[in-house]
């Protein structure tokens, strides 16, 4: 996605919070330099989930499903982002299908990845269990 009619420009600074979790948004970003973590936090805890870089997007999930934020992303570094709304998202896909596919194609990764993690995390588990039957 490029830079045009609807979209807005955002510079963040390292540590700027871009948006929380749970919070509502109606916009995503396309990063045009810099990095963000997107991150859960648990009390004093902060679990990075993901580094995202140039050309990545994130947010899009408010886009597509009106729910609250699911993770927090705060900026790594001079990050410069392209916020674009719900609206404006709908006509670039619109004039541009293939968008949406790439898309489509970049979140398909990205549960991958994280089916990766929960099967990974799982075996752990199971594995901790295991070791410490004798305990229980």
């Amino acid at each position: 996605m490029k830079d045009g009619e609807g979209s807005l420009g955002r510079d963040y600074k390292d540590g700027d919070i871009i948006f929380e979790e749970n919070s509502i948004g109606k916009e995503m970003y396309i990063i045009l330099t810099g990095k963000v973590k997107v991150i859960k936090e648990k009390g004093d805890v902060e679990t990075i989930l993901a580094t995202l870089e140039e050309g990545d997007f994130f947010g899009e999930m408010s886009l597509f499903d009106n729910n609250p934020r699911s993770a927090s992303v705060k900026a790594l570094g001079n990050v410069k982002l392209l916020e674009i709304n719900q609206k404006n998202f709908l006509k670039k896909i619109s004039r541009d299908p293939s968008l949406a596919f790439r898309m489509l194609e970049k979140m398909s990764q990205r549960i991958r990845k994280t089916d990766e993690k929960i099967l990974n995390c799982t075996v752990e588990i199971k594995d901790f269990i295991e070791d410490h039957q004798e305990f229980v």
